[in-house]
């Protein structure tokens, strides 16, 4: 049994935008390197790697393996969700312009993006990822995948946006610590 043409399609093309936003992440990482930047939080970047490459070929291997159709009422719906995840994630791209990346890059003179989708939420791309690794499973019906990938993403994402955050909005100094420094 072989996954239908249209769920390899879908994978394909995933798999194209996958590959343009890691081409975009590499050239923007040459920016913030040449402005100072820093890497931090290197070591759950592999296993988030991992972690897609195991949702993309999940995805055809329940849909084979388990017999898992296209289903109307779930799979259009569905990919709508998805376009629409993309459409989100091109606009955090654009919002954060060169400072976008695949990689927790701090450039120390750069301002924080407050526009866009951070207008009103810190974290915008992550929901999006919530929402794709959701969706593009129920596509084909592959709610198996949909919850190994999004129990898994979650561990991934705690502490993703933990070494965000402490990197991003550093804890404020207490006044009474200010004080005794400048004594």
């Amino acid at each position: 049994m072989t996954p239908p043409a249209s769920l390899l399609l879908l994978i394909a093309a995933v798999s194209a935008v996958r590959l343009v936003e890691l081409t975009v992440a590499r050239r923007n990482a040459r920016w913030a390197f040449a402005r100072g930047g820093t890497e931090h939080g290197r070591r759950h970047y592999a296993p988030m790697v991992v972690l897609h490459v195991c949702l993309l070929l999940g995805i055809p291997a329940e849909a084979t393996l388990a017999d898992r159709a296209f289903t109307p009422p779930l799979g259009w719906p569905c990919l709508a969700l998805l376009v629409l995840a993309q459409a989100g994630r091109a606009w955090c791209m654009r919002a954060l312009g060169p400072q976008w990346n695949t990689r927790v890059l701090v450039v120390p003179a750069a301002p924080l993006v407050t526009t866009g989708p951070y207008r009103w939420m810190r974290h915008p791309n992550y929901l999006i990822v919530v929402v794709e690794g959701i969706a593009l499973p129920l596509v084909h019906t592959a709610w198996m995948t949909a919850l190994l990938f999004t129990l898994a993403n979650t561990v991934w994402l705690v502490f993703r946006i933990r070494t965000e955050n402490r990197v991003l909005w550093p804890a404020p100094t207490p006044i009474g610590a200010v004080t005794a420094a400048r004594l």
